[in-house]
């Protein structure tokens, strides 16, 4: 007689939840803290421009390039052990940042922030795949995981704000320390550890590669989405591919390795990623290109911008709250397809550029995609064995990291070039300065202001029905682009049973 008995989390488990949410919390914030605190570290260390855009731009690459290394390392010597690791790490580099006495010094801390950011996501993630085994549980934790992580953005412009206000600019870097020395305190007995038994030693030309195939492409798609295509990047991203082709290929041929490439086989596993890879490429690149609608169509300031993008962050935090209600009812290809579908019909809906479309479209937007979020990493991680979970929560991060320059990208090209096909100068404005008008609305904007105001205003006019236009077909790509992402999810995951399903024990069989 054969039985399977799927054991459900308790209050240790729930417990240890609210740890786990610490870290992302935090990593979240820090995202959305150093842009508010550019104006006072930039009077105080006076970073050449260089510089500046290493101190904003090296954390993330760090954290993009390694969450692979990070995910399979939580593997081999334990996801705890990896995870309180980081969190020391992150408390000392978080310290340093804050008392950095030059630009150099910053940047370097900066640098060890990102490397033990990589830790935190993947170790924590995969510590809940572990913790909670009980599928209509760990989609339940996953929710609540990402809802921390969200409120973490809207948090994390109100508490830097505050800090700046009453503080130097190194207190938004402070708040790393005593949050990871929570961390550090209760980890050791509310998580327990997991590892995989059979795992050998981490494998070096692999990690190699794959930081010679990451962060190229990274660098490459994020200075194409802020200057256009040019032969540096567009070479960067292409060298990174080709060093991925040798990463997949030795991943294939060793016996443990870095990715096990077997799970992509795995269907659920491979569908979701690929529909989060697609939807992903939406939101950074319509939120860039509705921001600077905001501020340069409608001329909105930078504080009314920010007060119109919070009902988007309380629309994804409510679908991630509802999301496992949903999976306990009804498949989660139904629900995601459904979400999806309502997505694109959100995205189109900007296509009306006004205000109110905008905001609307948003919100539907990122109400819709919010299941897709929950159930499609519950289904990666879910899908893993319990010894790849690292790995499989490590290749989640990484692909919203590449969708995301990537939409950047994308949807930055699309808008560039509607816009200059678009912008007609007005007469009477110097060859020079139409010459910088047709190149970006921020430009125009500056043009228009050195004009008398006739001319001024009818190039501002010009400049602003091109912008629109842009913003229109790019919502029209990005609605396209989410039912592709839809239809996915309805072929590839429709045999997934909804959670409660698949918590119930399986039949006895008797001979």
């Amino acid at each position: 007689m054969t039985d399977t008995v799927v054991t459900r989390a308790g209050r240790r488990e729930w417990t240890g939840l609210a740890v786990l949410v610490l870290p992302t919390l935090l990593l979240s914030i820090d995202m959305s803290v150093l842009h508010l605190a550019v104006p006072k570290l930039s009077a105080d260390l006076r970073p050449s421009g260089t510089e500046l855009l290493w101190i904003n731009d090296v954390y993330g690459f760090l954290i993009a390039g390694f969450l692979i290394t990070m995910g399979s390392l939580g593997d081999r010597i334990g996801r705890r052990k990896l995870l309180l690791i980081g969190a020391a790490a992150f408390g000392v580099a978080s310290a340093l940042a804050a008392y950095a006495p030059s630009a150099e010094l910053l940047i370097a801390a900066r640098a060890l922030l990102g490397v033990a950011g990589a830790t935190l996501m993947p170790s924590t993630l995969s510590l809940i795949s572990n913790m909670f085994r009980d599928p209509s549980q760990r989609t339940v934790a996953i929710s609540l995981w990402m809802t921390g992580f969200t409120g973490g953005l809207v948090l994390g412009p109100v508490v830097g704000g505050v800090l700046l206000e009453n503080f130097w600019w190194g207190s938004v870097f402070l708040l790393g320390v005593p949050v990871m020395a929570l961390l550090l305190a209760a980890g050791p007995f509310l998580l327990p550890e997991y590892r995989d038994p059979g795992s050998g030693r981490i494998d070096l030309p692999s990690v190699l590669l794959s930081l010679a195939a990451i962060l190229p492409v990274i660098y490459g798609l994020k200075e194409i989405a802020a200057y256009g295509a040019s032969l540096v990047p567009v070479l960067a991203v292409l060298a990174g591919l080709a060093v991925g082709v040798l990463f997949v290929a030795r991943q294939r041929r060793l016996a443990d390795p870095l990715v096990d490439m077997r799970l992509f086989a795995v269907r659920p596993f491979s569908a979701s990623l690929a529909a989060m890879m697609i939807v992903v490429l939406v939101g950074p690149g319509l939120g860039l290109l509705t921001a600077q609608y905001y501020q340069l169509v409608l001329g909105l300031s930078p504080l009314e911008a920010g007060l119109w993008s919070l009902p988007q962050a309380g629309a994804i935090i409510a679908g991630f709250v509802v999301t496992p209600m949903l999976a306990r009812r009804f498949r989660p290809a139904h629900v995601i397809t459904a979400g999806l579908l309502a997505g694109a019909a959100g995205v189109a809906l900007v296509t009306r550029a006004d205000l109110a479309a905008v905001v609307a479209g948003q919100v539907i937007f990122f109400l819709g995609v919010s299941p897709l979020w929950v159930l499609g990493t519950d289904l990666i991680v879910g899908s893993a064995p319990p010894e790849r979970s690292g790995s499989a929560s490590s290749l989640s991060e990484s692909v919203q990291e590449f969708g995301g320059a990537l939409g950047l990208a994308l949807f930055g090209s699309i808008a560039t070039a509607v816009y200059r096909s678009r912008m007609e100068v007005p007469d009477g404005v110097a060859p020079g300065a139409a010459e910088a008008a047709r190149d970006t609305l921020g430009a125009a904007a500056e043009v228009a202001g050195d004009l008398p105001a006739g001319p001024g205003g009818a190039l501002l006019d010009a400049a602003r029905a091109a912008f629109t236009g842009g913003l229109q077909v790019a919502a029209v790509a990005g609605a396209v682009i989410v039912v592709v992402a839809a239809v996915l999810a309805a072929v590839y995951l429709r045999h997934v049973p909804p959670t409660a399903r698949e918590s119930e024990p399986e039949p006895v069989s008797v001979p």
